[in-house]
């Protein structure tokens, strides 16, 4: 089985800067993988943020995860400051796939890639239809 390639910079249309913690390396020094997902998803949830989506309160636009994924290129670890380049490789009428690649400091190739497919619901837990605005936002980091 042949294995991809890492994700350059270029491949990313939106960087938030992370910082990885202590708490992220495992006792034998590495990152643990749940730590690469945490990262993922703050840099997602920081992203919305920055674009005015609200995700918490009573306004918030509530996306339920589906189905995420990793896959490793090289190691990252405390105290490595981290920019998780995002993009969206799926949009549809309720759901959206941002895929993320995590690079250390100014390195080119990501060391670690993932993705949370993502589908936003109503009250009722139900998929609930995007709205034109929050489209147009992801649309500005689409690569559909």
């Amino acid at each position: 089985m042949s294995r991809l390639p890492a994700g350059t910079r270029a491949d990313y249309r939106a960087f938030v800067p992370l910082q990885t913690r202590w708490a992220d390396n495992d006792e034998y020094g590495h990152m643990n993988n749940a730590a690469y997902l945490s990262l993922i998803d703050t840099a997602v949830s920081l992203w919305k943020i920055g674009q005015g989506i609200e995700i918490r309160g009573p306004g918030a636009h509530r996306f339920v995860v589906v189905e995420t994924g990793l896959r490793f290129h090289a190691e990252l670890g405390f105290p490595d400051p981290v920019n998780a380049g995002i993009r969206i490789s799926h949009l549809g009428r309720s759901s959206v796939r941002f895929e993320v690649g995590l690079f250390p400091g100014d390195v080119d190739q990501a060391h670690a890639e993932g993705f949370f497919a993502m589908v936003l619901t109503g009250p009722d837990g139900k998929p609930l239809a995007m709205s034109q605005r929050l489209r147009g936002v992801f649309e500005g980091i689409a690569v559909v």
